[in-house]
């Protein structure tokens, strides 16, 4: 890629006020930590907090599921959503303090604001609720969450953003094993609809996320199932997005590496998870074991900049999704392959936000480096 005299100097300008943020906001950081405040909002400004709830009931750290891969003393992994720059929804691991209220704690660093904002620039991403939104939650003990959204919720820009936020509130509290169902007020008020006709009506369950168009209007979606895939984001090469992807047949693990090896659809500006003609041969389970049997194009994916780490990983986070599969070989042509430092280890999570940071930094950096 060849930029002008100019482009190269803002570029090379950028990639300065970029590293001297990062250093402000790790320095203020540490200078924040011992002042955090105690209602979990991850030292984000106390602008931010409008209004203080009740801490969030049943939902206290020991029943998140999540304790147990803390990254330090005092901290406690969550699952942060995102948005990308298409309008993709992104989840991200990320640490916050261990304490009371995870779930409102987890929401708040959703809102638009400079800290969060700044933030989710680093992950190469965006923030979904709008700035100034306000949260009250509460959990029943049946599982059902009921968030209460103040009105400026009602001011989105337009259906894909009241959507986006809609999806990335249930996404993000059923991550949480005591929360089924997520239930939504606005100023304290029920509604049919928001502003641009997003339903909220109801009770909202976990669902497919960044479902794709089958493309055919004349297909009835009661006919058809669906696969979740993974695929290299295009904002890091590290980052990877779920994507829903409507099928007919069956919803196997069969199914979903074939789709795999199709790619993303036509107009999607994700990548490839699979090199370009590769295709798939069969797949075996035994004992937890998916076994994918590939062709010989296969082996070109050592080709990519990473070894072919991250696709090995949208790989094994595909066949993974599946009940009973717990490990994740690969053959070409019906000869083991092997990756070499445990790439088809299950990941834990499918983004971490301190490896997406460094990433996204790096392929800036380079991209700037490489200009002619």
């Amino acid at each position: 890629m060849k930029f002008s005299t100019s482009q190269r100097t803002l570029y090379l300008l950028s990639a300065v006020l970029l590293a001297l943020t990062l250093v402000i906001v790790v320095a203020w950081g540490l200078w924040r930590a011992p002042d955090a405040s105690t209602d979990g909002s991850a030292g984000a400004p106390a602008t931010q907090q409008q209004a203080t709830p009740e801490p969030v009931q049943d939902l206290e750290m020991t029943d998140t599921g999540l304790s147990d891969t803390a990254a330090a003393e005092g901290t406690v992994k969550t699952v942060v959503y995102y948005q990308d720059n298409y309008g993709y929804l992104v989840p991200v691991t990320r640490s916050i303090p261990n304490e009371a209220g995870i779930a409102k704690a987890t929401l708040s660093m959703m809102v638009k604001s400079n800290y969060n904002d700044m933030e989710a620039a680093r992950l190469g991403l965006r923030t979904v609720l709008p700035e100034g939104t306000t949260v009250d939650l509460d959990v029943s003990k049946e599982g059902t969450a009921r968030i209460d959204l103040g009105e400026t919720v009602l001011k989105m820009a337009d259906a894909q953003a009241e959507a986006n936020m809609v999806e990335a509130v249930v996404q993000t509290l059923t991550e949480f094993p005591t929360v089924n169902k997520v239930e939504f007020l606005i100023g304290g008020k029920k509604r049919d609809k928001l502003t641009f006709g997003t339903p909220v009506a109801g009770t909202f369950e976990r669902g497919s996320i960044n479902l794709e168009s089958s493309g055919e209007s004349v297909v009835e979606p009661t006919s058809m199932q669906t696969v979740e895939l993974y695929f290299p984001g295009d904002s890091s090469s590290s980052l990877l997005v779920p994507v829903t992807r409507m099928v007919y047949g069956s919803s196997d693990i069969n199914t979903a590496v074939l789709e795999l090896a199709k790619g993303p659809s036509g107009q999607s500006p994700l990548d490839n998870t699979l090199p370009s003609g590769c295709g798939l041969i069969g797949v075996t389970v035994k004992d937890g074991v998916a076994t994918l049997n590939f062709t010989k194009e296969f082996m070109n994916i050592a080709e990519n900049s990473d070894g072919g780490r991250v696709a090995l990983r949208a790989l094994v986070l595909t066949c993974t999704k599946f009940d009973g599969i717990k490990h994740v070989n690969v053959e070409v042509e019906g000869q083991p392959y092997d990756p070499g430092q445990s790439t088809l280890a299950v990941p834990t999570f499918v983004n971490d936000a301190a490896s997406l940071t460094q990433e996204y930094i790096r392929t800036q950096t380079a991209a700037i480096i490489d200009i002619e």
